[in-house]
């Protein structure tokens, strides 16, 4: 692929777009960077908080913890956080710098401030909204389809910025992530400058293998990555699945550690990422390939979770564990046909597996994931396939691609309006 071609240039965009640094959980953070950014420019502390969120965002905040609050949960925790000690211009590293002494008045605040949730309906999967007040002063923070995609700003009822409603990365000049293909990733990774994308992959190697080693010497949430290495079958398969969910028990527990993301979500970039590192090094291939390996891996999980969406009740590491199996097949010598039967095998083994929020067993799932990526690899391997008309496969990598997207954004759109739903007010 030629450096100064359209796609070559769009791939490099996407992937500066997509693997960015995260701390935490993202949509606890978005409420933190929502609620710093509101607080900011309010100018002071404020003692009344109200924040508006979409169905998707309360699922994922319910039941995990927030870095950096002393192990504490929830949508008024991470506001909170964002608010007594947020960076507003951090990101997704919004909370990432807190000091010691300044989260200790976490609590006390949460304690004396008036802080009200409150469900939104909106179209938007992804949506949050901050009030914020004091004396007679307020402002008014709204993100919406990305997690720190702010689409207006309000200081005392007036607006003082607002992007044009059906604004999005491609209205922005953002990249157009319908170039990506399975044979052009591929093609990518084989002929890209690595200058051009080395110091994100180098990132992501050096952050999430920090986080999974952290998980299995710590104590955080189930400790599922502990689990499978105690099984004592000191392989490199059993190695890669427990080192991915380390690295989500540790994240899921608070560890105040970053990881660099993909699809906006840290478990996503962890089992994209983690299983190829290991694989790459029990193989002995030179780093040139493990780098090239992971532009497959994480292009191929981007492809296929772009017409999921960011959110959904379609666990995304489905989509990870296929793309951290593609770029397995790729350091092994695998050719475009191997990779793309893998990916095929592995959304046909995996694809019923649910998102019901961000929690502990976020790890066990990426475990599974992860098993059935290499599953698929290695049924190629040995001649064996998925055909077309084989449930939702379809002939063609993409046909497949495509029709597990929207199985994951319209056919499970019910199921997840029920699982939030449950979530809320259970049976």
């Amino acid at each position: 692929m030629e450096r100064n071609s359209e796609t070559y240039q769009t791939y490099v965009e996407i992937l500066n777009r997509e693997l960015v640094s995260a701390m935490g959980c993202t949509e606890p953070i978005a409420i933190a960077y929502c609620a710093a950014k509101a607080r900011s420019i309010l100018g002071d502390i404020p003692d009344i908080v109200k924040i508006c969120a979409s169905g998707n965002i309360i699922k994922n905040v319910k039941s995990v913890v927030v870095p950096n609050t002393e192990g504490r949960r929830g949508i008024k925790v991470a506001a909170a956080a964002g608010i007594i000690g947020g960076n507003e211009n951090g990101g997704l590293l919004v909370i990432a710098d807190i000091p010691p002494g300044v989260k200790y008045h976490i609590e006390p605040y949460l304690a004396q401030a008036e802080m009200e949730v409150e469900a939104l309906d909106s179209e938007s999967l992804l949506e949050v909204e901050i009030t914020v007040a004091k004396g007679d002063e307020s402002a008014k923070v709204h993100i919406k389809d990305e997690h720190t995609n702010i689409v207006s700003i309000e200081k005392n009822g007036e607006v003082i910025f607002e992007k044009q409603e059906g604004d999005d990365a491609a209205a922005e000049g953002g990249p157009d992530y319908t170039m990506l293909t399975v044979a052009d990733i591929i093609d990518f990774a084989d002929t890209c400058e690595l200058v051009d994308v080395a110091e994100i992959l180098e990132k992501q190697i050096r952050c999430n293998m920090e986080i999974a080693e952290e998980g299995l010497k710590g104590d955080f949430g189930a400790n599922v990555g502990k689990t499978i290495m105690m099984e004592g079958q000191n392989n490199i398969r059993t190695k890669a699945k427990a080192y991915a969910a380390a690295g989500s028990d540790a994240r899921m527990g608070g560890c105040e550690l970053p990881v660099v993301i993909n699809s906006g979500s840290g478990n996503q970039g962890l089992t994209t990422s983690v299983p190829v590192i290991l694989y790459a090094e029990e193989a002995g291939v030179s780093h040139e390939t493990l780098l090239r390996g992971l532009l497959v891996a994480n292009l191929v999980t981007l492809h296929a979770k772009t017409d999921i969406g960011r959110l959904s009740a379609y666990c995304g590491v489905v989509t990870a564990g296929a793309g951290a199996a593609a770029g397995i097949a790729y350091i092994n010598g695998g050719d475009r046909k191997t990779i793309s039967h893998t990916i095929v095998n592995t959304l046909a083994i995996s694809s019923g597996i649910v998102c019901d929020g961000a929690k502990a067993s976020c790890a066990a799932k990426i475990a599974v994931a992860v098993e059935s990526g290499l599953l698929g690899y290695e049924m190629y391997q040995n001649g064996q396939e998925f055909y077309d008309g084989d449930g939702l496969v379809l002939k063609g990598v993409e046909n497949t691609i495509r029709n597990y997207g929207y199985l994951g954004r319209v056919a499970m759109h019910e199921t997840n309006t029920e699982i939030i739903h449950m979530m809320i007010k259970p049976r």
